[in-house]
């Protein structure tokens, strides 16, 4: 019986994460939830935030050299908002994603997905969890 019940408790924190992820794909944002952090869709390559970016998500303010080793997570201007992600201009007047008010960047040396070597890095870049 206490077999059982691990068991269906298990399965139905699977279906919640699992649940919880495939939402975020079916509202149509442009990436999700996978081991914990946010990965873009094409490639599932960790997403990063900036903290000296504003958090209104209106600007990006890593541009020239800093967006050569933080490439910004584009967007289209065809694409929608949705699910919390919103777009913001860059300097440049291309499109970037931003979640919850935060551009969204990937970090160059990050090699394979699940890496996330930028986490932490000058206590100023951080991987959404």
């Amino acid at each position: 019986m206490r077999t059982t019940l691990l068991a269906a408790a298990a399965l139905a924190l699977t279906v919640s994460i699992t649940t919880g992820c495939a939402s975020l794909r079916a509202q149509g944002a442009p990436a999700e939830y996978d081991g914990g952090m946010l990965v873009d869709y094409s490639k599932k390559m960790t997403l990063y935030t900036f903290d000296k970016d504003p958090d209104n998500g209106t600007k990006s303010v890593c541009n020239g050299p800093c967006a050569a080793s933080w490439p910004p997570f584009m967007a289209g201007a065809a694409d929608k908002d949705v699910a919390g992600f919103t777009k913001v201009k860059r300097d440049d007047g291309m499109l970037q994603w931003a979640y919850k008010g935060k551009p969204l960047y990937f970090w160059v040396k990050d090699q394979k997905p699940g890496d996330k070597t930028g986490d932490g890095f000058n206590n100023v870049w951080r991987v959404v969890k």
